[in-house]
């Protein structure tokens, strides 16, 4: 027998609702998803507290609104289509999501969350009706943050491109400027276009905004494609010609213009002008480039009448059988992962580097201490940084340390930063170094860079210490800190980068040799410090 309420009506606790309708499932299908990538969802939020993504939560918001205008446009028709892809997207994604909670890599839960609101969407509304909520779903990804050290490559990028076309701009202007790596240097005044000045804090929004913009257009599907891709040297030129206003306005009426309100203010300015410029090229496109395709009476097709109808027609929505597995498969997985008990992070024996030897065989050595924003970017939980000297020969040791590169944290390649130091690399390519170690020849993997700046040349040996495993490159350094913390329960590793002075005629040879002699010395002791076990 039903359970009626006093006015004779069905309550959610009928069990014919739980047999014929959605949305009992849909709310347990939600509980289900938040129990279950909740790391993932909190460190979300977390992200979206950075000012690159503090537009995160609009990107659900505007996704709610695609979703719904499609609804309202072509209601769901019931019972259309295949569910099984929508299961086995099911299954990937809680597999994503399992990895990520065992590795303790949020972004990883998060990208399983993605994988799972389209497996949501299949096992509803089935592959038919489905895929064409496509555009809306995949607009969520503008939601997530970057991986730390893709963020820092990609933010490399865009300031060196921002520095050089920004002192582009300021030459028109006939005002004398120089740029050195990222530091415009004006004379007087000196510019550090630093990580917030990369543009990123626009072209992560307007990535948003042009897809937005893309799917509500009228028009051709190429048109779409140009309006999207075109969000990038949109952004890039206008945060450049921002750059380029500041150092004018620097040079005309002193620092002050580079800091404060004014700063803030001219790049909500430029923002405002990449979304004006994106309308005008879909005006223009729609206009001018149509070729026969039939033109609409407006640019972009907003329509909010009626967008709710759906919400108000979701009781009487039908469920189905795939949507019951899929609400309860999620909740007991859930559940099943935090009734597991914590795992305790093994500790890690090393020596602090703050008491590493400053006299390694014939070398002396004289410590120092890092910018504070370079510390920052750095990012590790212990480093040395000191110069050693020997019989009038010079080399420069970095290491750092992580105790885990889990969870946001991770190291910061020397690849990313040594450009925005002013300096050229003009050979960079990966060696291996033949060094003595207790009387057995030890092979060590190393990225080798020539750097040139002015006249000046360097040589530089960099690479990851991961226990014991030596590697050269950043994406394989994350996939060991993923495997070690899933199978041995910690991620702790550690950079080693080495620099020398190249004389004038010195060639790259003379000063391999001087890096490797030093190494022969430094790798016996370097295990105590980053542990290899």
């Amino acid at each position: 027998m039903a359970v009626q309420s006093s006015s004779g009506s069905r309550t959610w606790l009928s069990p014919d609702i739980w047999t014929s309708k959605a949305y009992p499932w849909l709310i347990v299908a939600t509980i289900g998803a938040f129990v279950f990538f909740w790391d993932g969802l909190i460190s979300l939020g977390a992200g979206w507290s950075r000012p690159e993504y503090s537009y995160g939560p609009l990107v659900p918001l505007i996704t709610g609104y695609l979703t719904l205008r499609e609804i309202h446009r072509d209601p769901v028709k019931p019972d259309y289509g295949s569910r099984l892809p929508g299961l086995a997207l099911l299954v990937l994604a809680l597999a994503v999501g399992l990895l990520g909670n065992l590795a303790k890599i949020p972004d990883v839960i998060t990208y399983g969350f993605i994988i799972y609101v389209a497996a949501l969407i299949l096992v509803w509304a089935g592959t038919r009706e489905g895929f064409r909520f496509w555009p809306g779903w995949l607009h969520l990804i503008f939601m997530l943050p970057l991986p730390q050290f893709i963020y820092l490559h990609v933010s490399t990028e865009l300031q060196s491109i921002s520095s050089i076309i920004g002192v582009g701009f300021i030459q028109l202007a006939n005002v004398p400027v120089y740029l050195d790596g990222n530091v415009i240097d004006l004379g007087i005044y000196k510019l550090q276009v630093a990580e917030a000045c990369s543009g990123l804090r626009y072209l992560f929004p307007l990535f948003s905004f042009g897809w937005l913009i893309a799917v509500l257009y009228k028009g051709p599907a190429w048109h779409r494609v140009v309006i999207f891709l075109s969000t990038i040297p949109v952004t890039i030129l206008m945060n450049s010609f921002r750059i380029g206003v500041i150092g004018v306005l620097v040079d005309s009426y002193g620092i002050s213009q580079a800091e404060g309100f004014l700063h803030f203010f001219e790049g909500w300015i430029i923002f405002i002008a990449c979304t004006l410029i994106l309308y005008i090229e879909a005006w223009f496109l729609q206009k001018f480039l149509s070729f026969g395709y039939p033109k609409a009476p407006h640019v972009l097709n907003v329509d909010f009448d009626g967008v709710l109808q759906p919400l108000r027609k979701l009781p009487s929505a039908a469920g189905n059988a795939a949507l019951m597995t899929t609400a309860v498969a999620v909740l007991v997985a859930g559940i099943a992962w935090h009734l597991q008990p914590e795992r305790e992070a093994q500790p890690v024996n090393r020596l602090p580097l703050g008491i590493f030897p400053m006299q390694i065989g014939d070398w002396e050595g004289q410590s120092t201490f890092l910018d504070r924003e370079v510390e920052r970017v750095l990012g590790a939980d212990d480093y040395l940084v000191a110069n050693y000297t020997s019989s009038g020969r010079l080399v420069n040791l970095l290491v750092t340390f992580y105790n885990s590169q889990t969870e946001g944290a991770g190291i910061h390649s020397p690849e990313v930063c040594i450009p925005g130091g002013g300096w050229e690399v003009s050979q960079w390519e990966q060696v291996r170094v033949v060094v003595q170690n207790g009387g057995q020849s030890q092979v060590i993997p190393v990225n080798q860079a020539i750097i040139q700046r002015g006249l000046e040349r360097q040589l530089v040996y960099y690479w990851f210490e991961q226990r014991g495993l030596r590697t050269t490159n950043d994406y394989e350094v994350k996939l060991m800190s993923m495997i070690d913390t899933i199978t041995k329960g910690r991620s702790d590793g550690g950079l080693v980068r080495l620099i020398t002075p190249l004389g004038s005629n010195e060639s790259v040879e003379s000063g391999a040799l001087r890096l490797n002699g030093f190494l022969e010395e430094m790798m016996p002791i370097m295990p105590r410090y980053i542990p290899e076990a």
